[in-house]
């Protein structure tokens, strides 16, 4: 059963062409895309262009991949992104899932980041909340060390 979108929202303290940048970047979403600071992502492939391929495979400590993958949408630089998400593994998800991204600059520097994930069911969504929210952390270190 449906339910309503998952909304986040986050504000970090860089500039918004920066969070957008770790979005579209293979190399900075392997750093936090992973849903936990001891996951890893071991494979990032991004096509940035509308229609594009986006790809990653994170790790937990375990070694247990999870994986999945979409297309872009909108790319807006730096103000909004869409792309469509599915699972490799089913049990995750089985709807193809859409991902909006919205970046608003605030004359401080910061940005807030507003997600809301489309097309997932009640037995998954807290998951995802969880895994966002996790994620979202990471993000946060990531562009905290790439600060002067």
């Amino acid at each position: 059963m449906n339910k309503l979108p998952l909304r986040i929202e986050r504000t970090f303290a860089a500039p918004a062409e920066q969070v957008f940048d770790a979005w579209t970047s293979a190399e900075v979403l392997r750093r936090w895309w992973p849903a936990g600071p001891d996951w890893t992502n071991p494979f990032a492939e991004v096509d940035l262009r509308v229609g594009g391929k986006l790809r990653l495979v994170m790790r937990d400590p375990d070694g247990v991949e999870y994986g999945g993958g979409g297309r872009y949408v909108v790319i807006e630089r730096p103000t909004q992104l869409v792309f469509t998400w599915q699972w490799d593994d089913r049990s995750l998800g089985a709807a193809e899932q859409r991902v909006e991204v919205t970046f608003t600059a605030h004359p401080d520097g910061g940005t807030t980041v507003v997600l809301v994930n489309h097309g997932l069911t009640d037995d998954v969504e807290a998951d995802h909340d969880e895994g966002w929210r996790l994620s979202f952390d990471n993000l946060d270190r990531v562009l905290a060390q790439a600060r002067p």
